[in-house]
């Protein structure tokens, strides 16, 4: 099962409330996004904490209902 753009939205709402966050589909089959988040979260880290971040608040679904995500993440 696939994980829809919206689950996908909720989970990194919940992480980063304060987030601008844009997602793309990118092969329209509910696996494969990109995804660009900006969020005052990401203040100071670099961008592989920043990603470890947004792992964690798919709470372990990378993998699994999400295959694949790309990631474009900063600070405002």
């Amino acid at each position: 099962m696939a994980m829809s753009a919206t689950e996908l939205e909720t989970y990194l709402r919940q992480a980063f409330p304060d987030a601008q966050i844009r997602i793309n589909d990118l092969a329209g089959d509910g696996d494969h996004y990109s995804c660009s988040i900006v969020s005052e979260a990401f203040k100071g880290l670099n961008r592989v904490k920043q990603h470890q971040l947004v792992y964690q608040a798919l709470q372990g679904h990378m993998g699994g209902k999400l295959h694949a995500l790309a990631l474009q993440t900063s600070a405002p």
